[in-house]
């Protein structure tokens, strides 16, 4: 039986010269939708996790492409019975990505296709290093098989951590292949390892969402976590973790992602 509702999940770095309007205009079109979400606009792009009926599912991507400014989006949706978040949640903020100083994301690592990852991780050899950039509590649940989990509970922390991987390892021998959940904290931790001087950089384009969708299981222990009332990218045969009630309140998971 097909399902009726849609999770629908992307990000988009671009300028936005007025986040605050387009939170009005993000707010106003979803409401019509009934769509229920977690959306945050920032002067340089947008993170968005929605649920709201299929067919509405392809009128917002459909209203949203037609801005020239996320006319390249990617999405990824997923099937669902019923809404997975408890309310319409658009909020401003300051950055998309928590740290004091960003580097610049135009200079980040390669994106790579789900089926290219796969080989890569099956030929990967001593000098490259896999990295796994969610937060310690998340990589706990489940990861690629010999990825590196930094015990970390915040992305403002991994600055320091790159500085002293770029002690541990030679950078300029050094082959980087880094994922997270989406794909938009590899956008920005790339383009720091970068900074510090790793010449080969490749992040997992679309995430270990976009991984599941394309290439199933092969390679990942354990769970997916994820911030919402739903089963996630089909990862394993496993039932991926739900983090919500009674997890986290709402307005304190809020504070957990990125």
């Amino acid at each position: 039986m097909k399902k009726k509702y849609c999770i629908l999940a992307f990000y988009c770095y671009t300028d936005i010269e007025d986040p605050h309007l387009e939170v009005k205009r993000h707010r106003k079109f979803l409401k019509e939708l009934d769509a229920k979400a977690r959306i945050y606009i920032a002067y340089n792009g947008i993170n968005a996790q929605m649920s709201l009926r299929q067919e509405d599912a392809y009128s917002y991507i459909d209203w949203l492409k037609s801005d020239p400014r996320f006319a390249n989006t990617m999405f990824k949706m997923d099937p669902s019975d019923e809404h997975v978040f408890p309310r319409l949640t658009i909020k401003f903020r300051k950055q998309l990505v928590s740290l004091d100083k960003l580097p610049d994301i135009a200079k980040g690592g390669e994106h790579v296709p789900p089926e290219k990852w796969k080989k890569m991780l099956e030929e990967r050899d001593e000098n490259t290093i896999l990295i796994d950039v969610r937060n310690g509590y998340e990589s706990n649940i489940g990861h690629f098989d010999g990825a590196e989990c930094p015990p970390l509970e915040a992305f403002r922390e991994f600055p320091q951590y790159a500085e002293e991987l770029a002690h541990r390892k030679d950078p300029k021998n050094t082959k980087v292949m880094m994922y997270c959940t989406g794909g938009i904290r590899c956008e920005t931790y790339s383009a720091l390892l970068k900074e510090l001087g790793f010449n080969e950089v490749y992040q997992l384009l679309g995430g270990v969402i976009h991984y599941g969708h394309e290439v199933g299981n092969e390679h990942w222990k354990g769970k997916l976590f994820v911030f919402d009332d739903r089963l996630s990218a089909p990862l394993s045969d496993e039932k991926h973790v739900n983090v919500h009630h009674p997890h986290f309140p709402y307005g304190e998971m809020e504070k957990f992602i990125i």
